[in-house]
């Protein structure tokens, strides 16, 4: 490919709307063009990335037994109304009507659409296990877009589902389908992603893991244990609290006036906020009806968790003073018929201040577990830095933000079941499957491994996804010889079946190099008039760990034995 010819163009300056490594270093570097919020189109390069990225997940799941299939991206309603997620997820699901006026989705994700293909198709147990997996394009309106490719609307993902007889038969193929996706990260260039245990959310299921990579530009935070190496996504971590021992003391009402903050307490009183229990006042999405969460008060609550509690979404309350003395709200003296929870944080507690769910009074002295009759508490709160690790019980949990690129999911019979999806068993019982979940965004896996792998002059890309594998930069090409040169090193590498960058512009050499620098090609030779008068090319790597001349006669067998090398290097399965 001759670089002249190469669509797109790359330039210098930050664009204003870009924020982040790799959303700036694509855009500028020719690879992305925005075309509204969250909506990308692919230049050249970034198609040839993309393509590679795909080659390496259709070896992986076809290695572990997936078939390849494709589902449609517009959808009838009728197959999400089945489900029951039609009505249940929120915005983010495109819906709209058809000509003939029936609604239709566009698929944000295909549980619905695997099914609807595969109930007619495996009907007997003796078709169990399989796994199928497509490549394609999704559209979910996210109401954040941002970062380039990081969180998009429209994107492309290989996502695969898989169908058991048994519970332990799918977490074998879900421990097939951990490894298979930690060698995508690993062949992609970014072994250092990490899994952590997630939330199911929308998806449904109970087990569920999430591969992060760990960057400062990541929206999700992850809860790590610097000692033990436990690892969870911050919406799920257990967080355990240890109370200090002391002295239990009688309840007694305090007049607090105008004392409405956990901050303002602890100044009047003279206390930490660890000796306090807060009220947190959520509502119910689903009627509206107040939820009181009573937690220590120095820790927040996790709105995941909560859901998952509740069993429905929950949104903090609006206009709840209407009913409830807010700033003064505690367990004693609370109207009748509301929810309440109890966080774990107050096992153990005592001799805390909380309201006295009376205007400008608190009760100090109190202990939940003694004031309060048939007490229960559940794990709601934020684990925090340098909170006890669940695992091994040190105090050594560090939160650590980072981006999702990639997610598996223990579905069981969320969808067969709702769908009535079934098979007969050895008895000739019907059954519903159990399913299981895999997801990677093309997209974002490239822009995460932009992220992990640039410097301030470009991506660093890998050999296995690089765009191209070597970029000959012909220096000065009007001169005698150095476009001769350049010509028969370019035909040789090509017919070494090499995917060769071909640069002879005429262009400053700083032009040259900072556009290289951008493309990002793992194997740079240059060409100029000075190495002609040597007889050798100048050799580099994008990562700066090669710069040696090698002789212009050999340099094609010398160059196609490196790119050889990097390819092994990588994992990559046809080096």
């Amino acid at each position: 490919m001759k670089l002249d010819r190469l669509l797109g163009f790359r330039f210098k300056e930050t664009p204003s709307d870009c924020q982040i490594a790799s959303h700036i270093l694509m855009t500028r570097g020719g690879y992305i063009k925005n075309v509204g919020s969250g909506i990308f189109s692919l230049y050249p390069p970034a198609k040839r990335i993309a393509q590679k990225i795909e080659r390496i997940m259709r070896e992986e799941m076809d290695a572990i037994g997936g078939q390849e299939v494709m589902f449609p991206v517009a959808m009838p309603a009728a197959l999400w109304k089945e489900s029951g997620r039609f009505e249940s997820v929120g915005s983010e699901l495109l819906r709209f009507s058809d000509r003939a006026g029936a609604d239709m989705v566009l698929g944000m994700t295909h549980e619905e659409a695997v099914v609807h293909l595969a109930r007619g198709a495996a009907q007997s147990y003796a078709q169990y296990p399989f796994m199928v997996y497509q490549i394609q394009t999704k559209f979910r309106d996210e109401p954040r877009a941002r970062g380039g490719l990081i969180r998009t609307r429209e994107f492309t993902m290989k996502d695969g589902y898989s169908f058991h007889t048994s519970q332990e038969d799918l977490e074998e193929y879900y421990q097939k389908a951990y490894q298979a996706y930690v060698n995508i990260f690993r062949r992609c260039g970014i072994p250092e992603v990490v899994s952590v245990r997630s939330d199911s959310g929308m998806m449904g299921g109970k087990v569920a893991h999430e591969f992060m990579l760990v960057t400062d530009v990541g929206e999700d935070y992850l809860a790590i244990c610097g000692e033990c190496g436990f690892a969870a996504n911050m919406e799920v971590a257990e967080t355990v609290v240890e109370n200090a021992p002391r002295e239990d003391r009688p309840l007694e009402k305090v007049h607090t006036p105008d004392i409405k903050t956990i901050d303002g307490l602890c100044g009047f009183l003279g206390i930490a906020p660890e000796q306090t229990c807060k009220a947190v006042i959520y509502q119910k999405a689903s009627d509206g009806a107040l939820v009181v969460i009573f937690i220590r008060g120095d820790l927040e609550v996790n709105e995941v968790k909560l859901r998952n509690l509740l069993g429905e979404e929950a949104h903090p309350a609006l206009n709840a003073e209407e009913v409830l003395p807010c700033g003064f709200i505690g367990p004693l003296g609370l109207p009748r018929g509301l929810t309440t929870i109890f966080d774990r944080s107050l096992r153990g507690a005592k001799n805390l201040a909380t309201g006295a769910c009376e205007a400008d009074w608190h009760y100090t002295g109190f202990s939940p577990e003694r004031d309060v009759a048939g007490i229960a508490c559940s794990d709601v709160a934020k684990i925090q830095e340098g909170g006890v690790c669940p695992q091994c019980g040190k105090p050594a949990i560090g939160l650590k933000r980072g981006v999702e690129v990639g997610n598996i999911f223990q579905l069981g019979t969320k969808y067969t079941k709702a769908m009535n999806m079934t098979y007969l068993d050895q008895n000739g019982k019907p059954q519903y499957p159990i399913m299981g979940c895999y997801g990677i965004g093309t997209g974002r896996l490239m822009a995460s491994v932009c992220e992990a792998r640039h410097d301030a002059y470009g991506p660093v890309w890998p050999m296995s996804i690089a765009p191209w594998q070597v970029e000959i930069c012909a220096l000065r090409a009007q001169e005698p010889g150095v476009a001769a040169a350049a010509d028969a090193l370019y035909a040789a590498l090509e017919s070494a079946g090499i995917e060769v960058l071909y640069d002879d512009r005429k262009v400053s050499a700083g032009v040259m190099f900072s556009d290289a620098d951008l493309l990002g090609v793992p194997v740079r030779a240059i060409i100029s008039p000075k190495t002609l008068e040597r007889g050798v090319v100048e050799l580099k790597t994008r990562d700066k760990t090669l710069q040696k001349e090698i002789a212009l006669e050999h340099a094609a067998q010398e160059i196609a034995a490196l790119v050889k090398e990097l390819m092994k290097q990588g994992g990559y399965h046809n080096a």
